[in-house]
């Protein structure tokens, strides 16, 4: 099989996984949207005011559709309003624009994943200057005045991804990395701890490190070639979500029995582990974000203190 006809069979896997996996939100303008953001109630089913907090996700993809579905069951349990966008792909400006339209709407909290720490200082310290409390989760804005991160330690992330391949390859062998968007604070601090381990530690050679942008059409195209350019390689280790869902398409289509580290925990990358494709899982307990971005913002809004790092620790699955 040529490798133009493989990649055209592995974007079709890809095409259709993400219309499965994304056709629950619809699109308008680029940004997917679960709650239109002009309808903001102001009454509580109780009597008292309402409140309404806003996440922003980098872009559409099923771990954050998990999120969305934890935060909202916490939310119904205080008939809080959730308004839920997301670029289709990471976007910069689209994050901004967004930020923009929730401080219009004068939402009571603002739970955003940044896909770029320092270029969104401004629109994150606006928002709180005008009396939005602000939380960053998986990748933190740590020079901004956000009020808190909820997530886990990414560089220490990144030491237990390292871990995890030593123990598989027994400290020697040739990996491939694949992450997101290069700008992403946490996902370079992932990196940094994988590459310090890697060289303190063990006799592995990192072949090559690509970023996909948060697009898995890229993340595919640019996996196959890196296959293709390091066929001898001895493990692939992703280290964002995008990257991890996208390793499942090619080790189908490719039938590869290579070590395959993901990044995330999903019901799909966990039935990829099952299945064969996925070697073991790293996860920050992304399931349990949701409930934490809907307690840590109504405490905010209740004038309540909040440490600033609120660790949801670091999980390795097997099979």
């Amino acid at each position: 099989m040529t490798v133009r006809y493989q990649t055209f069979k592995t974007l079709a896997l890809l095409l259709g996984f993400t219309f499965i996996f994304s056709g629950c939100i619809g699109t308008k303008s680029g940004v997917n949207v679960r709650e239109p953001i002009d309808e903001v109630p102001t009454t509580a089913a109780s009597g008292g005011p309402r409140l309404t907090f806003g996440i922003i996700y980098p872009m559409v993809n099923d771990t954050y559709e998990m999120v969305t579905e934890n935060a909202e069951a916490a939310a119904a349990d205080h008939d809080i309003k959730v308004i839920v966008q997301a670029p289709d792909e990471a976007n910069l400006e689209q994050q901004i624009r967004i930020m923009e339209m929730m401080i219009k709407q004068e939402v009571d909290g603002i739970a955003i994943d940044p896909v770029d720490s320092e270029a969104l200082i401004d629109v994150i310290n606006k928002a709180v200057s005008s009396g939005i409390p602000v939380i960053c989760f998986e990748s933190d804005s740590p020079s901004s005045q956000r009020n808190a991160f909820i997530g886990a330690d990414n560089y220490k992330t990144g030491i237990v991804i390292g871990q995890t391949v030593d123990t598989l390859l027994g400290g020697k062998g040739m990996i491939l990395v694949q992450s997101g968007m290069p700008h992403m604070l946490g996902l370079t601090q992932r990196l940094q701890g994988l590459q310090d381990y890697v060289a303190q530690h063990t006799e592995i050679d990192v072949l090559e490190v690509r970023h996909n942008d948060g697009s898995e059409a890229n993340a595919v195209l640019q996996l196959e070639q890196m296959i293709t350019d390091h066929p001898h390689f001895s493990a692939l280790i992703n280290l964002d979500f995008v990257s991890s869902s996208s390793s499942v398409l090619v080790w189908k289509a490719k039938g590869l029995n290579r070590y395959n580290v993901a990044l995330g925990l999903t019901p799909y990358v966990n039935q990829s582990i099952e299945n064969g494709q996925i070697t073991r899982i790293i996860s920050q307990n992304e399931q349990n974000w949701g409930q934490a971005i809907i307690n840590n913002l109504r405490k905010l809004a209740q004038d309540e203190t909040l440490p600033e790092f609120i660790n949801t620790e670091i999980t390795e699955i097997r099979n």
